[in-house]
Formats: structure tokens, sequence, C-alpha cells
């Protein structure tokens, strides 16, 4: 079976890695889990804007569970490699999340677009239906898109070189390896690129016509209360549609090895890390939520005791 070897950059030092590393993805992965929880058990976040939030902090924890664990194995072992069929499957599943994610966005953009521009509209369209549609639509669409792609990647066949200067399996990396006809790599970054695009075009759109109608609430009061609503929504659009654009919007360009790797880990690790952050330092409801699920949770371990 082809082995693929991941470049040693972060060989020397590891372990000066692996502890930021790992508390990184423990924060992320119990942040998360707070929000998720905190809405899911608490009544008064059952509306659609928490709902597709606690969607897209469960995608987040799957999403950099896709890389990170096995970046930390690599760190501290010698030999810093992943079977093809690890490394396929690390490609499908962290690629599939990370659509479904940016679909979520755009469901995410629409439910903040129509509660600020259609507030008399929005009980009647975002009904819970829609919501649930919306979330797993966002989901199963995500995995599908990829499915055909990555069983043809599967075929293709894999021998001589194989490393890749990536600290995780992506597209490029992967397809360069293979014995064949690369001209693919070219037409999948065009159509990756092109569906970036639309998707931050679209969800762009959507928050200049948010501004547009908070700018013209007469009193201050009200426009802070509605840019308080958006704000973090625009915030993690800006860092996730940010580091994926570095990533992804290159085309053929080549980056520096240090930069490089500095993006992929702003793609993979510092991203997600400040979803938890937004989602409950800034937000007045969420943060009272946690506070009322550790609560309970004290109380039920008192019971027990």
């Amino acid at each position: 079976m082809c082995i693929l070897f991941f470049c040693r950059k972060l060989q020397d030092g590891s372990l000066l890695y692996f502890f930021p590393l790992l508390f990184i993805y423990t924060f992320i992965v119990i942040g998360n889990l707070l929000i998720f929880f905190a809405v899911r058990l608490d009544s008064h976040l059952h509306n659609p804007m928490y709902n597709f939030i606690s969607i897209f902090s469960f995608l987040e924890i799957w999403y950099t569970t896709a890389t990170i664990p096995k970046m930390l194995s690599n760190l501290i072992n010698e030999k810093k490699s992943i079977t093809i069929t690890g490394c396929l499957l690390q490609m499908y599943f962290f690629h599939s999340l990370g659509n479904s994610e940016g679909i979520l966005l755009i469901s995410m953009a629409v439910d903040r677009y129509i509660a600020i521009c259609n507030p008399l509209c929005y009980q009647m369209t975002m009904t819970p239906s829609l919501c649930v549609q919306l979330s797993a639509g966002s989901c199963i669409f995500g995995f599908l898109i990829l499915l055909p792609e990555s069983v043809m990647i599967s075929t293709l066949p894999f021998y001589g070189p194989n490393q890749i200067h990536q600290i995780f399996c992506d597209l490029v990396p992967v397809l360069s390896l293979a014995c064949t006809d690369t001209s693919m790599i070219v037409i999948e970054d065009v159509i990756h690129a092109v569906a970036i695009i639309i998707t931050v075009l679209t969800i762009a759109l959507s928050y200049v016509r948010i501004v547009i109608m908070i700018l013209r609430i007469p009193s201050a009061e009200g426009r802070k209360k509605a840019f308080s609503t958006c704000a973090g929504h625009l915030m993690v659009f800006l860092i996730f549609f940010g580091s994926v654009s570095l990533m992804h919007l290159h085309f053929n360009a080549t980056y520096p090895p240090v930069l490089e790797t500095a993006i992929a880990l702003m793609f993979t690790v510092l991203a997600p890390f400040f979803n938890p952050i937004i989602y409950s330092l800034r937000n007045k409801d969420m943060e009272n939520a946690i506070k009322r699920l550790s609560c309970l949770n004290k109380v039920l371990n008192t019971s027990e005791s």
C-alpha cells in the first residue's frame, strides 16, 4: 500500500508545537460542545439563529478532528506518515465538512437578512421545519458534492515520490503524486474557486444589504442591537472564508514553504479556534446559557454524590 509522507517542517522541536496544538484542539472541542449543548438544552435559545450556530459548532468539532489528531500523532512519532486510504478519507471528510460549513453560513446569512430586512415575515418564513431542512441540506449537500470526485481520485495510480509538502492531505498535493495526466488539478482548482467565490459573494451581498438596512434604523439603540445580532456571523464569515480564500484561490501560484504552512495552520486550526470565542464571549444570551448549563452540571454532580 502506498504511503504518503508528510514533510518534516515541524520535526525540530516537535514537542514545542505539540502542546500548544493539543491545547487549541481541546479548547475547540470543549468550547463548541458547550455551545452545542447550551443551545440544545436552553429553551431561551430555541430559535433559528442559535440553531444554525449549534449545527455550525458541531461541524467545527469534526472539521478539526479530521486533521488535528493526525497532526498531533505526527509531531510525536518519528515516522510522519499516513496511508493512502487514510489520506483520501482525511481529504474527503475535511473538505466535505468545510463545504457543509460554507453552505450553512449562507443559511445563517439568509436568516439574518430576513430577520433584519423583513422582520414582519420572519416568523412565517424561518419556521422550525425550514431550519431543519436547511441544516440537514447543508450537511447532505456538502458531503455528496465531493463524493464523485473522491471516488475518482481513489482510482488514480500513485507511484514514485511519496512526499507531500503540506501538514495534512489536500487536493492539489495529493493529485501531484498521481502518475497520470495532472491537468485535472487546474480544473479542480477552478471548480473550487468558482464555488468559493459564489458563496462569498452571496453572503457578502446579503450583509451589505443588512448593513444598509441597519443604518436606516432611526435610534442608536436599535442600530446597536441589530448590529449585535449579526456581528458574530460576520466575524466567523470573514475568518472562515478569509483562510479558505488564501488556501484555495491562488490557483497555480506557489507560496514559500513557511507561508504555505502558516496558511494551512490558520485554515485548519486558528479559524475554528475563534468560533467558540466569538459565539460565547461576545454573546450575552450564549454566556447566560453556558452558565446555566454549568450550574445544571454542578447540581447533577452534587445529587449523584
